[in-house]
């Protein structure tokens, strides 16, 4: 299987894809859009993307472009992230001057920037792309925090394990296919989906009571601007699945009162074992 994911070799999204799919041939992407692009059009089986960290939310992107194209959630697993601070093998802590990361990953590890004020946090696209420019450079004035799946890829040395502030840090992933060879797990537990309602008073509440109603237990509700349509929204959530006659029931009293309803995926929730 061929799986494209957002991000160089030795990225978290480069782990989450092969712990789907083991044997799996990744297609590394520049960015989210493409990995869209590269699955609606065929040129990959599937695609691995986050979709939400315990720490820093969800990826708000990703939920777009799930409800754009024509691409469900097959699969779910959690993945722990332990962010470390890697340089050029030999480099000691007081040459660095900065130190390259994801904007997300920089976010988790305030404190060690509050505690060595002199190294300056500089945003960039990857977390394992921030260690691929550092070695090719060979430049011992940056660093980079990114896994240690990503120094051993590069050649980096780990000189700080798990700088993250808060070590319950965890990235929810997706494994999403061509919507029409999405396979359903026979013990699917859970449910996404997007719906908007129409902007008058009521509505989302009629919208919440259809889960009510059928005794289907909300996990995750947010809300995101419809492109092209100011102060209306869509609704992304989550809901555990007792069975598949009520979430299919619950999504039939919600087309009552909205506008528009998309499931996204119907899979088997992620457990922190992994």
């Amino acid at each position: 299987m061929q799986i494209a994911i957002q991000g160089e070799p030795g990225s978290f999204s480069h782990e989450a894809a092969l712990r789907f799919v083991p044997e799996a041939t990744i297609l590394h992407c520049s960015y989210s859009s493409e990995v869209f692009r590269r699955l609606v059009d065929g040129d990959v089986d599937a695609a691995a993307i986050p979709i939400e960290n315990s720490l820093a939310g969800s990826v708000v992107e990703h939920y777009d472009l799930l409800l754009d194209n024509d691409v469900a959630v097959e699969r779910e697993t959690l993945l722990s992230i332990h962010h470390n601070l890697i340089v050029v093998p030999g480099t000691a802590l007081e040459r660095l001057t900065r130190v390259y990361s994801h904007p997300i990953a920089l976010a988790q590890c305030r404190q060690f920037f509050e505690k060595h004020a002199g190294i300056e946090p500089v945003p960039f696209y990857d977390t394992a792309g921030s260690v691929k420019q550092m070695m090719e450079l060979r430049d011992r004035s940056a660093g980079a925090i990114a896994s240690t799946q990503a120094a051993a890829w590069y050649g980096g040395e780990v000189l700080a394990p798990n700088l993250e502030d808060n070590p319950e840090n965890y990235t929810r992933f997706f494994l999403i296919r061509r919507k029409q060879e999405t396979i359903t797990s026979p013990d699917a537990d859970k449910v996404s989906l997007a719906f908007r309602v129409e902007n008058r008073p009521g509505t989302l509440v009629g919208a919440l009571q259809a889960f009510a109603n059928q005794g289907v237990n909300l996990t995750k509700i947010e809300s995101r601007p419809v492109h092209g349509r100011p102060w209306q929204y869509v609704f992304y959530t989550d809901y555990q699945l007792s069975s598949s006659d009520s979430a299919d029931r619950a999504l039939e009293l919600l087309a009552v009162h909205c506008s528009m309803v998309k499931e996204l995926g119907r899979y088997r929730a992620g457990r922190i074992d992994g």
